[in-house]
């Protein structure tokens, strides 16, 4: 059960924001305290970026064309993780069984899922962005068990994020924080799941 972003495909905002403000510490100060984090949450669940980016901007005017720039989804995608691309490629030669569990907008999902052919080697998805529901969320995990009908303790779930780890072994899986996809294949190796 993989992660997209950090683990899969390569997302930096950066790759946008760093043209358009050259300034280190303006940068940092801009996705901290207007494109936060918890706002590109609300992205995440389903909100109408159109919709996020206008309420945002009126609270931000001397940002507002900056505000409107996070719709440059595509752009800050650098590509996929070469590694964990191969990793994924090794299980689905041994038929293991591979799911998505991802915050991410249906619409953008839907766009990188034809863009990028490692989201096209999984058996299933649960979107936040369909789903309304985002990871920690007890209810996102229980939805990937039941809809795909998982055993938590038999399943390995993989995201980059350490409060996602801690959301997927409160809701029974095993679960690895990734940092690279070296680490990853030590992990799956002890799992049984790589044998090489």
């Amino acid at each position: 059960m993989f992660d997209i972003g950090g683990v899969l495909l390569e997302w930096d905002p950066g790759l946008v924001y760093r043209e358009l403000i050259p300034d280190p510490a303006e940068l940092e100060w801009f996705l901290a305290e207007v494109c936060t984090p918890e706002w590109n949450g609300t992205l995440d669940a389903g909100r109408p970026f159109d919709e996020a980016c206008d309420e945002l901007a009126a609270h931000h005017p001397a940002h507002a064309d900056l505000v409107h720039a996070w719709k440059r989804q595509d752009d800050m995608i650098a590509g996929a993780i070469a590694g964990t691309a191969e990793l994924v490629a090794r299980l689905r030669e041994k038929a293991v069984p591979l799911y998505l569990l991802t915050n991410m907008p249906a619409g953008i999902f839907a766009a990188r899922r034809q863009r990028y052919s490692v989201l096209r080697q999984f058996d299933g998805a649960v979107v936040a962005g369909e789903e309304g529901v985002l990871k920690p969320s007890p209810e996102i995990f229980a939805r990937l068990r039941d809809r795909y009908r998982l055993n938590p303790a038999a399943t390995l779930f993989v995201d980059d994020a350490e409060v996602n780890v801690r959301g997927a072994r409160a809701a029974g899986f095993r679960a690895h924080h990734f940092v690279d996809p070296a680490t990853l294949a030590l992990e799956l190796r002890d799992y049984g799941l790589l044998l090489d």
